[in-house]
């Protein structure tokens, strides 16, 4: 029996030390394929969302209100609509801009996206206080002077912060 002992315990030893020094070179390989992996789906990943950041910082500027209501003012009858027909404008290009750019959360944090939701809300709220704090006679430009002030007197709006958040977000890519 103790013959048998000294050829199976060395055996055994080897066998161990073998596969032990084989499961170490596994890992190490998993862990170079996942790396490799990783930094091919960066290669790609990257540029989609530094699209993403782009769509998404010419969201929060499209929906701001100087620009919305300049883009308004494109359209010759702008000047026969009356508050609640402009309100109703503004709320719809906040909408439609929002639903166009949605599928770019997929390439933002949470956070970040939470923080333009924000903006699309506060920015839905702001236009339809505006529209009830104005006084019944006015104009539609009497709404559009009002909405741009106001706006500017907000300070730090949800659209500056959500688009600093942005900008801090996709410098961290580089």
């Amino acid at each position: 029996m103790i013959e048998i002992l000294k050829y199976v315990i060395p055996a055994l030893v080897v066998v161990l030390g073998v596969w032990i020094i084989q499961h170490s070179m596994f890992k190490n390989e998993e862990k170079k394929r996942q790396y490799e992996l990783k930094r091919e789906s960066q290669k790609t990943i990257s540029p989609l969302r530094m699209r993403a950041y782009e769509r998404l910082s010419l969201l929060l500027e499209r929906t701001e209100p100087e620009a919305m209501i300049k883009e308004l003012m494109d359209d010759p009858t702008w000047v026969n609509k009356s508050v609640i027909d402009i309100q109703r404008e503004l709320l719809q290009r906040v909408r439609i801009e929002f639903d166009h750019n949605m599928s770019q959360q997929i390439y933002v944090s949470d956070e970040l996206w939470q923080r333009i939701m924000l903006a699309r809300d506060e920015m839905g709220a702001f236009i339809n206080q505006m529209a009830v704090q104005i006084k019944p006679n006015s104009t539609g430009l009497d709404y559009m002077k009002t909405l741009i002030q106001a706006y500017h007197l907000n300070g730090d709006t949800p659209h500056e912060m959500a688009l600093q958040a942005l900008k801090n977000e996709s410098r961290s890519l580089l």
